[in-house]
């Protein structure tokens, strides 16, 4: 893993790992220094619009002690079930970046979606 992680910064692009919900934390332990950013899935990838996995919620607490421990950089993104009722707490959490598709594209206003999303995250900041 890291020699990719290696490769892929050498190319001038950014390098991460995602953590599917059932990837132990373990399994980045290492290559932490590495990372530019950690993609934690909040559900399982493969299927738009499903609900946010609560479990996530400790491992992206998890991973934030980690990469604060390791005086690391790098980014923590969170993709899944990303909504206004959930993004406060994933931001409580300790995540950085959101990837909130159907709550945005779905929605029958985008820019407002979005200005929502801002509003909620920015309130928990």
């Amino acid at each position: 893993v890291q020699r990719h992680l290696a490769t892929v910064r050498e190319r001038g692009m950014l390098a991460g790992l995602t953590l599917n919900p059932s990837t132990p934390l373990a399994m980045i332990e290492e290559v932490v220094p590495d990372l530019d950013l950690v993609l934690v899935m909040s559900v399982n990838p493969g299927l738009g619009g499903q609900s946010y996995l609560p479990t996530a919620t400790d491992k992206i607490r998890r991973v934030r002690a980690l990469l604060d421990a390791r005086t690391s950089g790098a980014r923590l993104e969170v993709d899944g079930g990303i909504t206004p009722q959930t993004i406060a707490q994933v931001r409580a959490a300790g995540a950085d970046t959101f990837v909130a598709g159907t709550a945005v594209f779905g929605a029958a206003d985008v820019s407002a979606a979005v200005s929502e999303l801002h509003r909620l995250c920015a309130a928990r900041a």
